[in-house]
């Protein structure tokens, strides 16, 4: 009988746990360490460590949970190698890379990395947690060349010391460098399926007459641990996340959740977060809707600023985003805040705000 290894996804270690499970044809739930107890729990209860798994299952890993109790993921094998060749080949990894993780190693983000490297033979340094100076000095000093990370680490070290960094979330920096590629990808396609709007080989993209984008591609999840497999009887993945293909590119507007109707307009969060985020008052935006009883739901700007001391003000806000879009997507509302709330693969939890 196939287990279900449950592994401390911390540090190197962590890879040495992996390969040993593999090895003995076992899969691996990997386990955040520094989760509170009620967390843990509600991952352990989706991912049933007990149950046995199937023999090529390679993976189970919980979703980040943002909209309520986490999903535990199954990848397999096939699925994982499949993401892995996609990325290098996508990248151009050569023999003269190095990968760097840094992310937390349980969420997709940070995991994909450490498989595509083992799988790929790609040297690899692991870091226990992302720390700015130990980045800056792995790139400069240990020859690391690639790296995955969340906007808002990407804002505190130099991307320039890489060749490539992959950002995923919705909200990667507008104005980020050449060698900053905005991926977008879920647990359950195994990491980032799309560079710059661009699906990686063999995936293929889909929009419904809902604007709602489906996936079909060989790194996708087997089923979820609980045995159900949200994939159509043709392999396509309804991924709960709406957007538009045009000429071949995917953009992403957000989750079917997300959007805003204020006014009977629709109003995507992404896309004013992108905005606002370059005025040089704030440091950190995350728009959403509130109810509202004439315009059923208000734009609302929750920002922290950049100097606490001198916050945007609302009309500098509006100003700067009916300079770009239209005049119902500037926020009406504008709430200051110390920090976002997120989780810990570094998504804005929006339920939170």
């Amino acid at each position: 009988m196939k287990r279900l290894a449950v592994v401390p996804a911390a540090g190197p270690g962590f890879v040495e746990e992996l390969t040993r499970a593999w090895d003995a044809g076992d899969a691996v739930l990997p386990l955040d360490p520094r989760l509170p107890a009620p967390a843990r729990d509600a991952v352990l209860a989706a991912a049933r460590p007990d149950d046995s798994v199937e023999g090529g299952d390679a993976l189970v890993v919980a979703t980040s949970g943002t909209g309520g109790a986490p999903k535990a993921v199954v990848l397999t094998h096939e699925a994982v190698r499949a993401s892995a060749l996609a990325t290098s080949a996508r990248l151009g990894i050569d023999a003269s890379d190095r990968w760097l993780a840094c992310l937390p190693l349980s969420h997709v983000g940070g995991l994909s990395v450490v498989t595509r490297a083992l799988l790929m033979g790609t040297a690899l340094t692991v870091h226990a947690s992302f720390d700015p100076a130990a980045l800056e000095a792995a790139a400069r000093e240990g020859g690391c060349t690639r790296t995955s990370l969340v906007p808002t680490a990407l804002a505190r070290i130099d991307p320039g010391l890489f060749r490539t960094v992959l950002v995923g979330g919705q909200s990667p920096p507008a104005d980020r460098p050449a060698n900053v590629i905005a991926t977008y990808g879920m647990t359950e396609t195994g990491s980032g399926i799309a560079y710059e709007g661009v699906p990686l080989d063999g995936v293929e993209l889909r929009i419904d007459d809902q604007h709602e984008i489906h996936i079909r591609a060989p790194m996708l999840l087997r089923c979820y641990r609980d045995g159900t497999d949200p994939r159509d009887p043709d392999g396509w993945f309804a991924t709960g996340d709406l957007g538009q293909l045009r000429d071949g590119l995917l953009r992403v507007h957000g989750r079917r959740g997300d959007l805003i109707i204020t006014g009977g307009e629709n109003v995507w969060p992404v896309t004013v977060e992108h905005v606002l985020a370059l005025h040089p008052a704030v440091a950190e935006v995350a728009v959403v809707g509130r109810a509202d009883p004439e315009w059923g739901q208000r734009v609302v700007a929750v920002v922290v600023p950049a100097d606490p001391q001198q916050p945007p003000t609302l009309a500098a806000l509006r100003d700067a985003a009916k300079a770009q879009l239209p005049a119902y997507a500037a926020p009406t509302v504008l709430e200051l805040a110390e920090a976002l709330p997120r989780t810990a693969s570094g998504k804005v939890r929006r339920t939170a705000l």
